[in-house]
């Protein structure tokens, strides 16, 4: 009884300081802001998001593609953050090692239930969560996705754990932990599509450490899955049937994003070329973990002898693991998850310009941690003293990642740190150069920017973004033509671009070319339907070219994305006004000044709106609310100034009348109203004393 308390508080203690390590080392990620790589579109740019939870906001990630992924998970943990700490990044930051911490805790228990080795499971948690590799993963707040999948994929294998052991007795509760399974599997492919490959994974485990088939030897002695495999392959089937589902979705959605790089970009013979090397690099970096960076530029060319070379150690590598799968079963499981779950991100299928990325090691390293940390254990079973000379140079290991993965933390603290540092270790980074242009721009060193994104346009032919980037800056500095010119450039390279359609529109608006401009717009709204500054610039263009009802379909577009738009409220209030749609208007009217309780205009317009619907009253009490906030509008003066004369009150309109024209006095209408009140009112005063 006694020791069994013990191996609970020892557990207990060692979760703990594995929960307190983790907020240590990846705790300075509270000190670093939002960064302009994806954190944008996926929260602080994004009204779906910032808007915090809403029964709208979940209906849009259930039905929507968020920056190229379906993955609604996600989205409403970035809309609970908003929800709870606003646009504060140090919130974002705070769950993200919250998640990382609490799946450290988990793999520790995961491991420890399906192997009993407290120690070893222990080193492969603390290896998986402290190391510089996953500083990418954590401190970049758009990437939550890699720690909720996370914790939903680790779930998935301790419920399935649990089914597992209950199967050999078949418990009463063998059905519930495997759909527990099911279920954590669903939320974790909702996280992040990556998953797909967890029930290889589960196969893995059910060879070891789970021993739930025996893998045997045939008579020319290579191994051979015997029949009792195939119940096991069964009732994976469920787990496959979510896997492709969701793999279809990925596809559906980043293809329509136009996320996916096409093959004549990047054929297929370089791709698996790539694919190769990254899994050896990946390796590499696991062992000495330096220039890490948050994008590494696809090479040109990469030479045939790192395939060849990338190529042979893979396959010595897994022809040795599979040798030794009888003795030293871990060896093949570890070094099969490593391989199995990449696949997804290796590149065969290329969405995004990277090489390869940091982050797509996070669940995949916990194969290789698993085999090295057994075979270390079998390794040194012989020796003398083995436990102090583990434990002493596990814990060196372990301080050494934590320091490089502190520092590698720093450098994420706002996008110019982010950008320098990815351009000092990597070469020929167009992206780097990008982003870092922008951070340039924004800071008004727009020679310094206009040479990055120079840098990266000649680096990468290919790459629209900083002809976009740089037509902004040109924009900027009255260059209309220019930027015009590499607007067009941008949309050449990527016709699905829809935010350049948008800005190319904005800059014909402004040359009278009207036809162009609508063109463009509709372009950018038919590429990104959310895409709510687009609606509302196309459908002023459409008012103003009298193309009213058109126009009110895509305020309303507005509304229906963000019903708190600046002025959307008001502009079609204005439309559905001249339209003679005035029940409408003023509903709208209404609606802009519960949104702007200091909006002038809205009450003027609605006040001669509310006049032509004969409520007198009410139109006088909305020109008096009106004066009140802008004393000094003439209009304003002026159409309370007709209302009042309408309904006789003279005196109170020759007021009004005099008013506008101290504040206009070139306005002849008014100076013409002004002598015709002061007309009705001598022939009133004449009446009177008759």
């Amino acid at each position: 009884m006694n020791a069994e308390l013990n191996r609970k508080r020892t557990v207990s203690g060692i979760c703990l300081l594995l929960a307190l390590a983790v907020i240590l080392v990846f705790g300075r990620t509270l000190w670093c802001g939002f960064v302009n790589f994806d954190d944008g579109p996926y929260v602080y740019e994004n009204p779906h998001i910032t808007r915090g939870v809403t029964l709208a906001g979940i209906g849009w990630v259930l039905t929507h593609n968020h920056a190229g992924f379906w993955h609604p998970v996600t989205s409403m943990s970035h809309m609970l953050d908003c929800e709870v700490y606003g646009l504060k990044p140090w919130g974002h930051h705070l769950t993200n090692v919250l998640l990382h911490a609490a799946n450290a805790v988990l793999l520790l228990l995961l491991l420890r239930r399906m192997t009993g080795s407290l120690w070893a499971s222990a080193f492969v948690a603390a290896l998986f969560a402290l190391h510089p590799l996953r500083v990418e993963s954590v401190a970049w707040v758009a990437e939550r996705k890699d720690e909720l999948s996370g914790l939903f994929g680790l779930l998935t294998m301790m419920t399935y754990a649990r089914y597992a052991q209950q199967s050999k007795v078949r418990g009463p509760r063998t059905k519930l932990f495997y759909g527990l399974a099911l279920g954590f599997f669903l939320l974790g492919l909702m996280s992040k599509p990556m998953l797909v490959t967890l029930p290889f994974v589960l196969l893995l485990l059910d060879y070891w450490p789970l021993g739930r088939f025996a893998l045997l030897s045939a008579s020319d002695g290579s191994p051979f899955l015997t029949a009792r495999a195939v119940p096991l392959v069964v009732e994976k089937l469920p787990f496959l049937a979510l896997a492709a589902g969701s793999g279809v979705v990925a596809f559906l959605t980043q293809s329509s994003h136009g996320s996916l790089m096409a093959l004549d970009r990047m054929p297929i013979g370089p791709r698996l070329a790539n694919g190769l090397v990254s899994y050896v690099v990946y390796i590499a970096k696991m062992f000495w973990p330096d220039n890490l960076a948050a994008f590494y530029p696809r090479p040109a060319e990469i030479p045939a002898w790192e395939v060849a070379g990338a190529g042979a150690l893979l396959l010595i590598a897994t022809a040795l693991a599979l040798t030794l799968a009888r003795r030293l079963p871990y060896l093949v499981v570890g070094w099969l998850w490593y391989l199995g779950m990449l696949v997804p991100v290796i590149g065969v299928v290329q969405a995004g310009e990277q090489a390869r990325a940091d982050r797509f090691t996070y669940l995949p390293q916990i194969g290789l941690c698993l085999a090295l940390a057994w075979g270390l254990k079998d390794l040194s079973a012989s020796w003398p003293r083995r436990r102090p000379l583990l434990g002493v140079a596990a814990i060196a290991v372990l301080s050494a990642l934590s320091v490089v993965s502190f520092q590698q933390i720093s450098y994420w603290r706002d996008s110019e740190s982010l950008w320098t540092h990815a351009l000092a270790c990597t070469r020929g980074n167009y992206v780097a150069d990008n982003n870092l242009g922008i951070v340039l721009a924004g800071q008004g060193r727009s020679a310094e920017a206009i040479e990055h994104y120079r840098q990266a346009f000649e680096i990468a032919p290919s790459f629209a973004e900083p002809h976009y980037n740089l037509g902004i800056v040109l924009a900027g500095q009255g260059l209309f033509a220019e930027a015009i010119g590499q607007y067009q450039k941008a949309i050449e390279l990527k016709p699905g671009y829809a935010v350049a359609h948008y800005n190319l529109a904005i800059l014909l608006a402004r040359q009278g070319r009207a036809a162009e401009a609508i063109e463009h717009y509709g372009r950018a709204v038919e590429i990104e339907p959310d895409f709510a500054e687009a609606h509302y610039n196309l459908a002023a263009s459409l008012a103003a070219s009298g193309r009213n009802l058109e126009a009110i379909s895509h305020y309303l577009q507005v509304i229906a994305i963000n019903p708190d738009f600046p002025g959307v409220q008001f502009n079609l209030a204005v439309v559905l006004a001249a339209q003679g749609m005035d029940a409408d208007a003023i509903e709208h009217f209404r609606r802009a000044i519960e949104i702007n309780p200091g909006f002038a205009e809205a009450y003027t317009c609605l006040g001669n709106v509310l006049a032509d619907q004969g409520e007198y009253a009410e139109a006088v009490k909305d020109y008096q609310r009106a004066l009140e906030i802008k004393p000094d509008s003439a209009e304003t003066h002026f159409n309370l100034g007709n209302l009042l004369a309408s309904r006789g009150r003279y005196p109170e309109a020759i007021e009004h009348f005099r008013r506008a024209l101290q504040i206009r006095p070139n306005d002849a209408n008014a100076r013409n109203s002004l002598n015709a009140a002061l007309a009705l009112q001598a022939q009133s005063d004449r009446q009177n004393q008759k």
